[in-house]
């Protein structure tokens, strides 16, 4: 039955999350409201902080995880299927019938409303990971409120830097900050 239930959970997210991995962050929020032993707010934000210096998609990643802290090894398959299920049974339906709709002024203007939705979906969702990771409760992290202003600071301005390299400075940063005094 638990099987069932992380496969339809996920399975709904794949279907509704259009977007991509950020996109799926607002229904992981509320899926660690409805299920929190699957998947709480502070395994969201770790998983994103791994899932962006990992390889692979993030709403992957993060099934994968949910799935195996609920049921282990079986529960991260049929959580990861879940997740994938609907985009591949979408895209084999949408390859069948773009080419006869691409021209369709009606296909193109539910795209336009679709890429704004996708927008203030992975807005808000950046709010969300914005609140748990700079403030606890009411106060605010300072430390890592600092990290993140000179980080962003340096990102604008350095924007030829590899993301990767951002990624390494930030670890390099969070353990050295993390060290005893």
């Amino acid at each position: 039955m638990i099987l069932f239930e992380l496969y339809y959970e996920f399975f709904k997210i794949g279907l509704f999350a259009i977007g991509g991995g950020l996109a799926t962050l607002p229904f992981l929020f509320h899926l660690s409201d409805s299920h929190p032993a699957w998947l709480s707010y502070t395994d969201i934000s770790n998983m994103i902080a791994i899932s962006e210096s990992t390889p692979g998609p993030m709403g992957i990643n993060m099934a994968t995880f949910a799935g195996n802290n609920t049921f282990g090894v079986m529960g991260g398959i049929v959580a990861t299927l879940g997740l994938v299920s609907p985009s591949i049974i979408i895209i084999l339906i949408i390859a069948k019938i773009l080419e006869k709709f691409k021209n369709n002024r009606f296909v193109a203007y539910a795209f336009y409303g679709l890429r704004a939705t996708v927008i203030a979906l992975i807005a808000y969702a950046g709010l969300q990971v914005y609140q748990i990771a700079l403030f606890n409760g009411t106060s605010i992290r300072i430390k890592e409120t600092v990290v993140f202003a000179i980080l962003l600071a340096c990102m604008l301005k350095f924007k030829k830097v590899h993301p990767i390299i951002w990624i390494a400075i930030a670890g390099i940063v969070g353990i050295l900050l993390s060290l005893p005094a």
